[in-house]
């Protein structure tokens, strides 16, 4: 058993119970309250700091993280031109190295650039032409490749789009390396991804600490695949050398064989939980779907129509799935409201349909979802409109922009409301710190000191609970999100207290330690 004294306990419950004392025994939380259960004079003094349960994100990119932490991160402040981008990953690790190493890199957003465009593969060729290289746009959408990636790729001039995505070109009909949308990004992760499945997994061993260091415990991995190899063998292979955070899957709908079947599993470590259907693409990128077009006079991109979302729903009510979906414009999320809200929910001990993102809400829609027999959830990031203020900006008019991100209404409907931070896909060098989610949760400030929409702001515990308590429930992780009773003994405990720093000083908290199970795991050194 180990026993816990002098802290301040959050116990994830409500906003406003605390403990002083914990034990733990055999990985689960037995007993909390103001003294310990047991006299133990090995008990661990927590000198007063203040202990939160561990984080969970449930919507986010592991494998993408993992790549991106041995790549090249072309964001600001560091990297601000196209020119920055060619100089920072020439310094990147894998540069000089063998043809078959690929230089990788993430973050990138043209709106950022001095150009006012994105890189392509002759910007790109000018760092490696014998070594491929690969960047995600900021949004994890769309990339860039250089000549060798879209010739291992197999991509030329007579290449077809795929559908849902668009190769791009130059006038002359060469393609310019720029993949639009996930299902043409696809063609070069295939081609990278097909390199070296070992070096894949050591990525994700290797990116367990990251996840440790910022208290985040359990993840959704929102981009479950089953080729070139199954994101299930990857991650039951990580965790085998190693990769610590417990993990649901969601395997993208799109990619399914005709009859192939998934079943959920219920491992508390590694486990299928659903499906995730792409109804459009991002704001930054001008793709999300909405009611009012952008500046460009289009409206953005539906990637699924209502008979696919039907089908979607279709299979997941078949198989007891939940099924997330990818939705940041308001005509997407209308979409699915419209053809949702009146079925009866086929999973009772979660949400059966998860909204991801729900960036732009009007009140009329959350007036839908409050009188919707469906049980919701709405996972939201706030680390978007903190440091994609720019481009909110510029993309969105007036009205549109009032109805982003509306997180205190979020909170008061009857969907659960999760905070997450769909990392890597931001043009942030943290872009998975529950810290600067809360921080702009809490004070709605972008990195650029914009307020966005202050009347959506939350308090602190509200965000503690949505990144905690709910995000657990939503993501399906029975054992996490509180301490109590029967729960994991998965904490964090902070350098300081994140209930009474002054407001501004949220995005700067760090966590002290990590445990799992009631082991420690990470020490801020």
């Amino acid at each position: 058993m180990a026993t816990f004294k002098n802290g301040k306990i959050f116990l994830g419950t409500n906003a406003t119970t605390f403990a002083s004392a914990m034990n733990i025994q055999d990985g689960l939380v037995t007993h909390v309250g103001e003294t310990s259960e047991v006299t133990d004079p090995d008990a661990i003094d927590l000198h007063g700091k203040t202990v939160l349960p561990g984080f969970i994100d449930p919507h986010t990119h592991p494998k993408y993280i993992a790549d991106a932490l041995h790549g090249v991160a072309c964001t600001p402040p560091n990297v601000n031109s196209i020119k920055d981008m060619v100089a920072a990953l020439k310094k990147s690790p894998a540069y000089g190295k063998d043809a078959t190493t690929w230089i990788e890199g993430w973050g990138f957003d043209e709106t950022k650039l001095a150009e006012h465009r994105s890189p392509n593969r002759d910007d790109l060729d000018a760092v490696s032409t014998t070594q491929p290289i690969f960047i995600y746009r900021s949004d994890c959408h769309s990339s860039v490749g250089n000549s060798r990636a879209l010739e291992l790729a197999g991509i030329d001039a007579t290449t077809p789009n795929p559908v849902g995505g668009l190769i791009g070109h130059f006038a002359d009909g060469r393609p310019n390396g720029y993949m639009k949308e996930v299902a043409a990004t696809q063609l070069l992760i295939t081609a990278k991804s097909s390199q070296s499945y070992n070096t894949d997994v050591q990525n994700m061993v290797n990116s367990s600490p990251h996840y440790l260091e910022n208290g985040i415990v359990g993840i959704g991995e929102l981009m479950g695949r089953f080729r070139p190899y199954d994101s299930m063998r990857l991650y039951q292979d990580a965790v085998y050398d190693g990769f610590k955070p417990k993990t649901a899957i969601y395997y993208v709908f799109d990619e399914l064989m005709p009859g192939q079947v998934v079943t959920p599993t219920s491992d508390d470590q590694l486990r299928i939980a659903g499906i995730k259907l792409f109804m459009d693409g991002s704001i930054s990128g001008q793709t999300a779907y909405n009611k009012q077009p952008y500046p460009s006079g289009q409206s953005g991109v539906l990637l699924a129509d209502a008979d696919k979302l039907k089908r979607a729903v279709w299979y997941a009510t078949e198989h007891h799935l939940q099924l997330a979906v990818h939705a940041m414009g308001d005509a997407a999320v209308q979409l699915i409201i419209d053809i949702t809200a009146d079925l009866t929910p086929w999973l009772t001990d979660r949400p059966s349909i998860r909204i991801e993102h729900a960036t732009l809400l009007s009140d009329e829609m959350l007036r839908e979802i409050n009188r919707a027999r469906m049980n919701y959830a709405l996972i939201t990031q706030p680390i978007f409109f903190f440091a994609e203020d720019e481009s909110y900006r510029q993309f969105l008019s007036a009205s549109q922009f009032k109805n982003a991100y509306r997180i205190n209404s979020m909170l008061n409907t009857t969907a659960m409301m999760a905070l997450s931070s769909d990392a890597p896909c931001t043009p942030w060098a943290e872009p998975d710190s529950p810290f600067v989610a809360i921080y702009a949760a809490v004070t709605r400030k972008a990195a650029n000191g914009d307020v966005v929409n202050l009347d959506e702001a939350i308090t602190v515990p509200e965000a503690v609970l949505a990144y905690t308590n709910t995000a657990a429930r939503a993501g399906g992780f029975t054992l996490n999100g509180q301490l109590q009773p029967k729960f994991a003994g998965d904490f964090v405990v902070l350098n300081e207290d994140i209930f009474s720093v002054p407001k501004e000083e949220l995005k700067n908290v760090h966590v002290d330690q990590t445990w799992i199970g009631g082991t420690k795991v990470y020490q801020r050194s």
